[in-house]
């Protein structure tokens, strides 16, 4: 299908903006949805429109990922913009939001200027890219645009992007009105707790460093410094019961978070089945702390989804702890994962969607995403919730060719994604000549 052209979706399980569904039809019109209703006139033989048959399938609005690590520029290796997007296009994922711990660092409007460039030749999805704040504050964290915020890591970093000085994280808490998305760690404390572990090699040991005290401790200092300024601040793959609960009893209204599939749905038991497969930042917890993201998710205290996708090669996790890196995959399962625990009765399908797309879309203030409704862009997703089929190695399209979840039996897969009204993914089949464009964030 090429750009200016009409597209209809009949017969699809619509969900609609208000949470219920309806079967119909969709119109899409120069990639913006024109009309939905019930039956939608049929176009005859010689009309440009395209069908899609979406008998037995769902529709809902593409996933916007809001937290992933592309590699690209200087780790192409390990992924690049365009093996990114395709997984991104499989998963569902219509829009994504980058961080800037590439090499170049994106710090200024050049580097973030050149991504801007490299994604509009390679990546099929749409795209956003945060700057990251180095101990120098520079001009351009408060001016480069378009971009949907500061991105600080507080810990689990090294160079010139780890910020774990209270002084230096309030000088940029103070100035201008920008969104702040935290890594939440304690680097001082996960040092000292590298000191006392040090000589262990089994994976296991570095939720045991990296543990919930060093993530309690950062968000109580983000906290801290946004409520001082009334600074918009998002905390990242929020990960501890520790956390939830601080939030659940105080989070200002200008204050959003985050959590992960893999913060829900694994635990420290990983590691004795995919050992440093499980290994990340900040890392995997236990059973009880699931439960509490999982109950804070429900009741609104975490605001939305993020897969945090990090590839790594299997050849680099396959060196012994602590010289393997930490970071796992996500944007091809994490729609399949949660529409599963919606299948199985945890949340509803209208929740996965909320969580994936409509509440990122209005905490990061990208207009017209999130929702299927007439002016909104035709960004979409059509998942098929009756079958169920296991995560396959072989069938990943990420560079780093492996999951977490492999094995895992799922329902939700994507059959067609749809960006800008254009078919990027059909049954299997990528088409890679589609191109996402550049997300805006209005003020």
């Amino acid at each position: 299908m090429v750009a200016n052209s009409t597209l209809i979706i009949r017969r699809a399980c619509i969900l609609l903006p208000d949470g219920d569904f309806m079967t119909g039809d969709v119109q899409l019109v120069d990639g913006t949805i024109a009309q939905i209703a019930e039956t939608l006139p049929f176009t005859s033989s010689e009309d440009a429109t395209t069908e899609v048959d979406a008998s037995g399938l769902t529709l809902l609005p593409g996933v916007i990922d809001p937290q992933v690590h592309f590699r690209e520029p200087g780790l192409e290796y390990k992924e690049d913009l365009f093996t990114a997007s395709c997984a991104c296009a499989k998963g569902g994922v219509t829009s994504f939001l980058e961080m800037p711990n590439t090499k170049p660092l994106t710090t200024t409007q050049a580097t973030l200027d050149s991504k801007l460039q490299l994604a509009a030749q390679k990546a099929l999805v749409n795209y956003g890219f945060f700057i990251g704040a180095t101990a120098e504050v520079l001009p351009d964290l408060l001016q480069a645009n378009p971009t949907p915020g500061i991105k600080i890591f507080m810990g689990s970093m090294h160079g010139p992007l780890l910020n774990d000085q209270e002084e230096g994280l309030e000088k940029i808490f103070a100035y201008g009105d920008r969104l702040i998305a935290v890594h939440a760690e304690n680097q001082a404390r996960i040092m000292a707790r590298r000191q006392q572990f040090t000589g262990r090699t089994d994976p296991a040991v570095h939720s045991q460093i990296q543990d919930n005290e060093a993530a309690l401790q950062a968000t109580q200092l983000a906290l801290k410094l946004s409520k001082k300024y009334q600074r918009r601040l998002h905390i990242l793959h929020m990960s501890t019961a520790e956390e939830a609960d601080l939030l659940r009893h105080d989070k200002p209204t200008w204050v959003t978070a985050e959590v992960t599939p893999q913060h829900l749905l694994l635990n420290t038991s990983a590691y004795e089945t995919i050992g440093t497969l499980a290994q990340m930042n900040p890392p995997l917890r236990s059973p009880h702390d699931n439960n509490v993201l999982w109950q804070a998710l429900l009741d609104g205290v975490i605001d939305f989804i993020a897969t945090d996708h990090a590839p790594h090669t299997l050849e680099e996790k396959a060196q012994t702890y602590p010289n393997s890196p930490s970071g796992m995959p996500g944007v091809e399962t994490s729609l399949p994962l949660m529409l599963t625990q919606a299948m199985q009765g945890r949340c509803t399908v209208a929740q996965v969607a909320h969580w994936m797309s409509t509440a990122v879309a209005k905490a990061y203030r990208i207009p017209k995403k999130g929702a299927i409704a007439p002016g909104y862009d035709a960004d979409l997703v059509l998942v098929d919730l009756d079958t169920y089929r296991p995560v396959l190695r072989e069938e990943l399209q990420t560079k780093c060719k492996w999951s977490p979840f492999e094995g895992w039996s799922l329902t939700g897969f994507p059959v067609v994604t749809i960006v800008g009204g254009q078919v990027v993914f059909d049954r299997g089949t990528i088409n890679p000549t589609v191109r996402g464009k550049a997300l805006s964030f209005d003020a």
